[in-house]
């Protein structure tokens, strides 16, 4: 029995790694994607609407609940 409790703990900790890692592989990928890195002066306002329609032309992220966020999820692009 303590075996299968040690097991099991151990897989859920590799679990989360590979949650981790799955989630920053992600996270990445959205903000190596992003119009404003391209920009000479990023943090900048935009110069006219359409400037500022293709800055905020990516993924906007999914905002958990304030339950989910009290418990600690964080916020899935």
């Amino acid at each position: 029995m303590k075996l299968i409790r040690t097991l099991a703990r151990a897989f859920g900790r590799i679990a989360a790694v590979v949650e981790e890692c799955r989630y920053a592989q992600r996270r990445m990928s959205v903000l190596r994607d992003q119009p404003d890195r391209f920009l000479y002066q990023p943090d900048s306002a935009p110069d006219t609407y359409g400037d500022f329609r293709y800055r905020t032309s990516g993924p906007a992220p999914h905002e958990p609940s304030a339950r989910a966020r009290a418990a600690g999820r964080t916020v899935r692009t």
